[in-house]
């Protein structure tokens, strides 16, 4: 059974787009989950297609961005940067911002389930609006998204440029502590957009934990986590 977009929910999240669609089927597939569909309509009736491509854009998007507004950083900043502004937290805040939850179409299992709220899916299907703009509208079109929502982001971020893994095992060093061990623990997803959990392990602490696209996104949380448990980073 099919939960239907909450009343005025699709009007309201066009509006906050500011985006004028030529051609509404490209929205309408970005905010359907899979979970509304029958089997064999997943594939062209759902977001995922549209979140492959979407990443994409958003990725390239963002690196312009960092490449015109950091000049003098080196390519270790500008990657940590990066990593920020599209990781999935940063996706789901920009989609709650857009009202993306009450516009979804999702099961209603799914539903039941906080699917609206889960910042996975969010974070999924605010780069499925992406792609969707980009069909639509053109590469400018959608920079022009992007840059309105993700650029303030950008230029307000004090968060730590370091590298976590880098400081993490410098400062288990300092603790006379064992180099850290990082083990995949999860992976979920599909092959195109697979999302994993890594922990890492330092003898004598809890272990922390963090996910992420990649491996190396996931191990790179997964210490910057431990740096923030133990004190040794602050917001």
């Amino acid at each position: 059974m099919t939960q239907k977009q909450k009343p005025n929910a699709v009007s309201a999240l066009k509006a906050a787009l500011d985006h004028e669609f030529r051609d509404l089927d490209l929205l309408r597939t970005a905010l359907t989950h899979a979970s509304a569909l029958a089997p064999s309509e997943t594939v062209s009736g759902s977001y995922q297609r549209l979140e492959f491509l979407g990443d994409r854009v958003l990725g390239l998007v963002i690196a312009s961005m960092l490449h015109q507004h950091f000049p003098k950083a080196d390519e270790g900043e500008l990657a940590r940067r990066f990593n920020h502004m599209v990781k999935r937290e940063t996706c789901a805040e920009i989609a709650q911002e857009l009202g993306v939850g009450d516009a979804m179409r999702i099961g209603l299992a799914e539903a039941q389930t906080g699917g609206r709220k889960k910042t996975a899916l969010l974070a999924d299907i605010c780069e499925a609006v992406i792609a969707a703009i980009y069909l639509d509208g053109g590469f400018e079109a959608s920079e022009r998204f992007v840059r309105r929502l993700w650029e303030p982001r950008m230029l307000s971020w004090t968060g730590p440029l370091r590298d976590a893994k880098t400081t993490l095992q410098e400062w288990a060093q300092s603790k006379s502590m064992p180099t850290p061990h990082y083990e995949v623990t999860g992976r979920e997803g599909p092959d195109h957009a697979p999302s994993f959990t890594v922990s890492v392990i330092l003898r004598g602490l809890p272990a922390g934990e963090g996910q992420g696209g990649s491996k190396r996104i996931a191990e790179q949380n997964a210490a910057e986590a431990v740096l923030r448990r133990e004190g040794v980073w602050k917001d």
